[in-house]
């Protein structure tokens, strides 16, 4: 299962809040994908999984052409 979180048009730290806010809405091993047009939520994504011990799986692009980071859930 995924979780899908559209954070367009929001800024920091909204769509990390939104990640931290969301993500104990899947079950451990899946994911949650946050599409976020703000510059800063591609490294925000990354620093967060690191420091909250969640995988940072990659980044795709939305159908619209908007930036979407994929977090799988580890615990």
């Amino acid at each position: 299962m995924t979780v899908l979180i559209d954070a367009r048009g929001r800024r920091c730290p909204l769509p990390i809040l939104d990640l931290a806010r969301r993500i104990g809405d899947v079950a451990v091993g899946d994911t949650v994908t946050i599409e976020a047009d703000d510059p800063a939520a591609g490294p925000d994504v990354r620093a967060w999984c690191r420091m909250r011990g969640h995988e940072f799986v990659g980044e795709q692009r939305a159908a619209d052409g908007t930036p979407a980071f994929v977090v799988r859930r580890l615990h």
